[in-house]
């Protein structure tokens, strides 16, 4: 599967759990996140969508360092099966996974 195709998956699994993955784009400010997800009660991560077996570029690894500094929750998806855990992650139904 493309990187457009589990970037659509994510979107429409978030959906039917009620939350949002909006596209988060910075101008002036490259290498964010790919998405942002918003659940009921505050959850906010940031996700990194990439082909499969593809890793983020030293900048987008950068910003995610950055965002975790700040407290967020950031993760690399490359395949559409890590999308369950990610969204349980988030819920905080899950133990944190930790990605590059």
């Amino acid at each position: 599967m493309r990187e457009k195709g589990i970037e659509q998956k994510l979107v429409t699994e978030t959906r039917k759990a009620g939350s949002l993955a909006l596209k988060f784009v910075s101008p002036g400010f490259a290498g964010v996140p790919d998405r942002i997800v918003l659940m009921d009660g505050g959850r906010v991560a940031f996700v990194e969508v990439k082909a499969p077996g593809k890793r983020p570029r030293a900048l987008q690894r950068s910003r995610h360092a950055l965002l975790r500094r700040m407290g967020f929750r950031v993760f690399v998806l490359d395949d559409v099966e890590q999308i369950p855990r990610i969204l349980a992650a988030v819920k905080g139904e899950a133990d944190e996974i930790h990605s590059a």
